[in-house]
């Protein structure tokens, strides 16, 4: 698993394999009901396995310790 967080954006993504290829998340789901300030983005590939998700709004939905731990991206 891997954590990139933009501090600007505050947008995190966690990807859990070592390495998406391109184009291989064939599928991208919102999932409903978080903290109105945060939006979560699954993303699948075409066998239907998670490969990652977007967090948007990530202060509000991920602990800051977690992020506070990253190395910046933006």
């Amino acid at each position: 698993m891997h954590l990139a967080y933009d501090r600007d954006d505050d947008t995190a993504y966690v990807s859990l394999v070592a390495r998406i290829p391109d184009a291989a998340a064939v599928r991208q789901v919102t999932v409903e009901g978080l903290a109105a300030e945060t939006e979560l983005i699954l993303d699948v590939d075409e066998a239907g396995r998670l490969l990652g998700f977007e967090v948007i709004g990530a202060r509000a939905g991920l602990p800051a310790e977690l992020l506070d731990g990253t190395a910046p991206t933006g």
